[in-house]
């Protein structure tokens, strides 16, 4: 559901519902907050939004225009995406849309859960959009969700730039205090746009990258099972490379080995980029133990499985529910949820029902190889797609892994392409990488294909698998070393993102 605002014609200012009593700081011994003023909200006026605790601004990351995009703190730059609007909801509760992209403050997937992260989406009627601010000292406030009643948050009291901007419980910390305040003028800056590097603006707006994939990520995944302190210097999305797979979590019946996914989640957080969960049912890499159970004991494993997985990650973007199927691989338990049944595929059909009822949040995903290189895994994914969405199956999107899409034509790949984006499912591209280890035709494939990617007007995102020479799971993909010296397809990548 959508609806229309209006602005004030004239400057008309709403003052907010009288002062709350004061209350206790946090406990690292601030003094107790001091007898507040009202505070008086222009809707015609442009505000930014800084932390009391860290003095950084909040704003929407990368200066992305897409729906999504996480909201984080950084240093005060007055660029445009730090740079929002008020709009009243009705009730003392205000919508806040930054300048730059047009979208609003949304608490994703409307969670009322303590970490649920902040985005910006299209704007809507959502009470996940509608925010009050509650004097807690002169010129300081609380902004608290109207859903769930929970604060705005700085992740973990962080300071760095990059930090997540969360929900959680009001407990009085100057993290969950935010000094508001107008700006002369809002300016033309911001993400960048078709080609371009962002344009300058009253306020001087920080440009953003190049190409016009409006505002898509472009991620990577861990290495040798750590994450790379410098992964959030080139990539805006993060996946694990084996840490989310079943049996690296429990090997062991109900031990759990949380330890390289948490690394993962807590990077991710920090950082204020979307994180994803690859992969929850697969018929490799499955606990060895699964086989000698009955039909209905693997049935009650696997749904335990997928439970404790969201449980531990509510915030999780994107997951991989289910991987490579058949012809491809196919899993000891298949029979256990279901089997073919009528729709040929009711085991995939339930293993995304189990991931839609404890993931509620998370896009949902189909991923496979070789399905845009070559003609009959193409028509495969799509049939599975066809008959599971035909059967209910909760499904959000289609990940092509695109592996093999170096050694072909671009135009052959854009055509399997098209025909994924046909079923009327976004396509994400979940592990591309290019196996060459001659830098000159990398850089020509990299040129070619790249673009074609994260212009496609159905790909929501692409992910390169592995980015360290040395370290990545074929010999050759490698696009810089470990002390930071490029290969030329790196180079040229970062200037197309404008990275």
């Amino acid at each position: 559901m959508t609806m229309r605002f209006y602005r004030w014609p004239l400057l008309t200012a709403l003052a907010l519902s009288a002062c709350i009593s004061a209350e206790p700081l946090d406990e690292a011994g601030d003094e107790s907050e001091e007898s507040a003023e009202s505070v008086t909200i222009d809707t015609a006026a442009t505000y930014t939004i800084a932390g009391v605790q860290s003095g950084k601004c909040v704003e929407v990351a990368g200066g992305s225009t897409a729906d999504g995009a996480a909201v984080q703190i950084a240093t005060c730059n007055g660029s445009t995406r730090q740079q929002f609007r008020m709009e009243s909801a009705g009730g003392g509760y205000y919508r806040i849309r930054n300048v730059n992209s047009n979208r609003c403050f949304d608490v994703a997937g409307a969670s009322t859960t303590d970490g649920a992260r902040l985005q910006q989406y299209s704007c809507w009627s959502g009470e996940n959009q509608q925010w009050s601010f509650s004097d807690v000292a002169t010129g300081v406030v609380r902004l608290t969700a109207r859903h769930s009643g929970k604060a705005l948050d700085v992740y973990g009291r962080g300071t760095a730039d990059g930090t997540a901007v969360i929900q959680w419980a009001s407990n009085g910390g100057t993290n969950q205090q935010f000094r508001v305040t107008p700006v002369s003028s809002s300016g033309t800056g911001g993400s960048g746009g078709s080609g371009g590097s962002g344009g300058g603006g009253g306020g001087g707006g920080s440009g953003g990258g190049g190409g016009s994939g409006g505002g898509k990520f472009v991620g990577n995944i861990t290495t040798g099972g750590q994450v790379r302190a410098d992964l959030s210097r080139y990539w805006n999305q993060l996946s694990p490379e084996n840490e989310g797979k079943w049996g690296s979590i429990e090997g062991t019946r109900d031990v759990m080995n949380w330890t390289g996914m948490d690394r993962v989640r807590n990077y991710a957080r920090e950082k204020g980029i979307p994180y994803k969960g690859h992969t929850l049912i697969w018929g490799a890499q499955q606990p060895g133990w699964l086989a000698g159970l009955s039909q209905s004991e693997q049935r009650a494993e696997v749904e335990e499985w997928i439970q404790a997985f969201c449980q531990r990650y509510p915030d999780v973007a994107i997951i991989d529910v289910v991987n490579e199927p058949p012809p491809h691989t196919t899993p000891v338990y298949m029979n256990a949820l279901g089997g073919a049944g009528a729709s040929g595929y009711d085991w995939i059909v339930q293993a995304f029902r189990w991931a839609r009822q404890y993931c509620p949040n998370a896009t949902l995903l189909l991923n496979d190889y070789n399905n845009i290189e070559y003609g009959s895994d193409n028509q495969n994914t799509i049939n599975i797609v066809n008959r599971i969405r035909a059967a209910g199956a909760p499904i959000d999107g289609i990940g092509a892994q695109a592996h093999a899409a170096f050694s072909l034509p671009t135009s052959t790949v854009r055509g399997f392409l098209d025909r994924l984006a046909a079923t009327g499912l976004p396509v994400y591209i979940t592990e591309y990488d290019i196996d060459l280890a001659n830098d000159t035709q990398q850089l020509n494939v990299m040129q070619s294909q790249f673009p074609m990617f994260y212009e496609h007007p159905s790909v929501r995102g692409i992910t390169l698998w592995g980015y360290i020479s040395g370290q990545t799971w074929v010999p050759n993909s490698g696009l810089m070393s470990s002390s930071g010296q490029m290969r030329p397809a790196m180079s040229w990548l970062m200037g197309y993102l404008g990275r």
